[in-house]
């Protein structure tokens, strides 16, 4: 029996404001009280100026909040991109000239997930194959590490610069020896308070956010310890931020080095000196920062108590305008962000409302209390990232996998190493492949590797059954799910898959999260016919294969 209940569902818009008033701006304070922090230590670890990733995350909550697909998810600069930000300066010359070419970049990438969402590609996130993004997700986490363990120890960031990831951590014994006691001091203390309270289950205290706890210990210690006044050590070892009115009227804020650009710091130039580099960096972040933000909004779509599904187009277009907007300016790339947006929905967030919000709380932090930022020690952000970049990487990640299945496993091992050793897009472009190979090898056949074969019977008037007739894997679950959307709201729906040869974990994790949406569109969906298949690891996802005879 069908639950004829009405849901309720929050008023959007001004409404939504008057509505949910209270609820939103406590959130988003709380929020604005993790991000300040964060979006200034992924700024500084991204190579950007520390006052640009508050210039993203107040972008992404002030403007575009109000014309955003997703109702609960907070937009600003990710940990996730860091890798990619760096080595887009990097690759562009380095320095301040390497910045205003990254900023150009990041201008088309944005134009570019506007027309992913004009032409309505906010399916993107299906084609990839889920153990591919979780090793990539796994290698943004080690690469994050592999930096940020240095300056957590006090080496002067000058000694890190132009190192690839591997060297990085190769570089830890020798930074062991020659760290600097009191910034280390600070940042590992730091460090154990982040991890500390990751233990703590007391409901209340789970709510204070952590880096507000960092930020509240280390900025006595710095004093404490004068750190400002070290001699040579106070040149990296609190943040610099200075005057938001002088970063605009005066462009660049790299290195203290001001240079005459007016308000619009992005250069394009390298579209003529660079157009290798150019157009590799344009892609990375048109289609991670895309995968990011889709893979946030569905994941808190799950969790929002209002059982509310994400327009996923309009928030690829909102999140690329405010990416082509920030590119301008000088901001970092921008996505729907999974930590702040999980605490947003955990305070009690209700609209996108809690997202202006946070932005507002930034934009006057930065107008009035730049002073007090500025006594924040980079050694407690690098603490943080540090933090973010082991959950990314936690080990439970890699034993999930393996539970998942020994292919699985592989294809994100992989993955994580290539990523390691080349860069994101050939990491990412290699998981892909390897899937392909091992899906051909499993029986799927060439032909249906693209385009799923599938028929579709009305029983009656309330019952339906679609029979998967080939394989059933990532790379055509997309034609599984247009057809499925093609049938009438509110149906009995049967899966049967009886006869397919495959039906990988990315096309169970994707008949998952159907199930889960069709049940609040007033239907349901029974997936039968896995009682001919084996399933090659332990975890209700691995992939199941047709028995043989």
């Amino acid at each position: 029996m069908k639950d004829s209940t009405k849901r309720y569902i929050p008023a959007d818009g001004i409404e939504g404001l008057k509505q949910n008033f209270s609820k939103d701006a406590l959130s988003g304070f709380l929020v604005f009280l993790l991000a300040l922090p964060l979006s200034l230590g992924i700024a500084k670890a991204s190579d950007f100026p520390a006052i640009f990733g508050l210039v993203t995350a107040i972008i992404g909550g002030v403007v575009v909040s109000i014309f955003a697909g997703s109702r609960l998810t907070i937009k600003g600069p990710a940990a996730g991109l860091i890798a990619i930000c760096g080595g887009a300066i990097a690759a562009f010359g380095g320095a301040d000239i390497g910045w205003h070419l990254a900023l150009g970049a990041i201008v088309v990438a944005g134009i570019i997930q506007i027309l992913f969402g004009i032409f309505k590609l906010g399916k993107l996130a299906d084609f990839f194959p889920g153990a591919a993004i979780h090793g990539m997700l796994a290698a943004i986490g080690i690469i994050i590490m592999s930096k940020q363990i240095h300056s957590i120890l006090g080496i002067d960031p000058k000694f890190l610069k132009g190192k690839e990831p591997l060297e990085l951590i190769a570089m830890i014994p020798e930074s062991v020896m020659h760290e600097n006691a009191h910034i280390a001091e600070i940042g590992i203390t730091c460090l154990l308070i982040m991890i500390g309270l990751s233990f703590v289950k007391h409901n209340k205290i789970k709510k204070i956010p952590a880096p507000l706890v960092v930020l509240i210990i280390a900025i006595p210690m710095g004093l404490w310890l004068h750190v400002k006044t070290e001699g040579a050590i106070s040149n990296f070892a609190l943040v610099k931020i200075g005057s938001i009115f002088e970063a605009f009227t005066n462009g660049s804020v790299m290195k203290g080095d001001f240079i005459s650009r007016g308000v619009l710091n992005a250069d394009f130039s390298a579209l003529t000196t660079h157009i290798g580099e150019f157009i590799m960096y344009v892609i990375l972040f048109a289609l991670i920062g895309s995968l990011e933000s889709l893979l946030t909004a569905k994941a808190i779509d799950g969790l929002d108590p209002y059982k509310r599904k994400s327009n996923y187009n309009k928030d690829l277009i909102a999140v690329g305008a405010g990416n082509t907007l920030t590119g301008l300016l000088g901001g970092l790339p921008m996505i729907s962000e999974v930590a702040r947006s999980s605490a947003n929905v955990s305070n009690g967030g209700v609209t996108r409302w809690a997202n202006f919000f946070h932005g507002l709380f930034l934009l006057l932090a930065l107008l009035v209390a730049v002073p007090v930022i500025e006594m924040i020690p980079n050694a407690a952000l690098a603490a943080m990232l540090t933090f973010v970049g082991f959950k990314l990487a936690h080990p439970k990640e890699f034993v999930h996998m393996w539970h998942v299945g020994k292919e699985q496993f592989a294809i994100f091992t992989i993955t994580v190493i290539v990523t390691l050793s080349t860069d994101l897009l050939v990491g990412v472009g290699t998981g892909i492949i390897l899937e392909i190979i091992i899906n051909l090898v499993n029986g799927t056949s060439a032909k249906d590797l693209f385009k799923s074969n599938i028929s579709i019977n009305a029983v009656n008037e309330n019952d339906v059954t679609m029979t998967v007739n080939s394989g059933l894997v990532f790379s055509n679950v997309l034609g599984f799910k247009k057809a499925f959307a093609t049938l009438p709201k509110g149906k009995n729906v049967t899966v049967d898959v009886s006869k397919s040869s495959i039906v990988d974990h990315t096309s169970i994790l994707a008949l998952n999260g159907l199930v889960y949406d069709y049940k609040y569109e007033g239907g349901t969906i029974k997936v039968v016919g896995f009682d001919n298949h084996t399933q090659l690891g332990h975890a209700p996802t691995s992939t199941r294969l047709i028995k043989k005879g």
